[in-house]
């Protein structure tokens, strides 16, 4: 199988690393060989988080270059729009809708920029954005978002509901694990 290349794109904070050894575990359970590589930045600060998964019969480096993600896994928008030049021709970003200002928009040095999810379709790119968040909070906790965000991203590989419900099992606390569990499922059954 030739590699696969996922991103995982978001703010300190949001659960990026977890989603990204979530993942990890349940591609590595399913045979394949795996590399992952987490950049931090200033994740404690509410800064850019990203790790680059890739998987296949042989991966030989953890590095995801410009224009090569099948997938960017992100948890804000403009995060999406920060590393969209990562991804390949035929790929798709997974986008939460949620929206969490940086420094210069905090300190009133620039705006937010509007309709990014749209801006990003009008340049041709794959778009699948909807409300992580508000199905988050629906399964009892707006920090599952990422489950929210593996759910659906786990719709468009071919990996079991088990495959994914196992791998949640041995990551996640067990007094965490319902909410997740709900948080997961309903990510995999979101419309955009």
């Amino acid at each position: 199988m030739e590699t696969k290349n996922i991103m995982i794109v978001g703010v300190g904070g949001q659960g990026t690393l977890l989603a990204s050894k979530l993942l990890g575990r349940v591609l590595l359970t399913r045979g394949f060989d795996i590399k992952v590589s987490e950049v931090h930045g200033m994740s404690q600060r509410g800064g850019s988080v990203v790790t680059f998964v890739r998987y296949g019969s042989k991966v030989y480096s953890p590095i995801i270059d410009k224009g090569q993600a099948d997938f960017i896994l992100s948890f804000e928008l403009l995060e999406a729009a920060r590393w969209a030049e990562y991804l390949a021709p035929e790929g798709t970003i997974i986008t939460n809708t949620q929206q969490i200002d940086p420094m210069p928009v905090i300190t009133g040095a620039a705006a937010y920029p509007e309709l990014l999810a749209d801006k990003l379709a009008d340049l041709g790119l794959r778009v699948d954005a909807f409300d992580a968040l508000a199905l988050a909070e629906q399964a009892g906790s707006a920090k599952a978002v990422n489950l929210v965000l593996l759910g659906r991203l786990s719709k468009y590989f071919d990996l079991s509901e088990e495959d994914w419900m196992t791998a949640i099992a041995e990551s996640v606390p067990e007094k965490f694990l319902e909410i997740n569990r709900k948080a997961f499922a309903l990510g995999a059954g979101a419309r955009s």
